[in-house]
């Protein structure tokens, strides 16, 4: 899983073929970081069938706010550019994120 950021979120998300998983996150931000080893998990898990990559909204927020991510955590499955579908906040969980990754691919 590698980051991307508003240089290469365009060709890495935008313009990706297939699909992509986007692990929204924040400076500072404590769920954030605790979701990250289930995020981790779910990219060895899917590898092959999604792309896993992380973004840090502290950094990027016009593409944050381009992307309608309004809090955080927030993890987004993208086909071929278009988000598919997100969970947010509480809902971001390991269970949830991986539902919404079985709905998809």
């Amino acid at each position: 899983m590698h980051e991307v950021d508003k240089d290469t979120f365009q060709t890495d998300v935008l313009e990706a073929d297939g699909f992509v998983v986007v692990d929204f996150y924040g400076d500072g931000c404590v769920p954030c970081q605790a979701l990250l080893p289930d995020i981790e998990a779910l990219a060895a898990k899917f590898e092959g069938k999604a792309g896993f990559v992380k973004f840090n909204t502290s950094k990027a927020r016009r593409v944050a706010i381009a992307q309608k991510v309004l809090g955080l955590p927030t993890v987004g499955i993208y086909k071929d550019g278009a988000k598919l579908e997100e969970v947010t906040k509480e809902a971001a969980t390991k269970e949830s994120i991986e539902a919404m990754i079985l709905r998809h691919i």
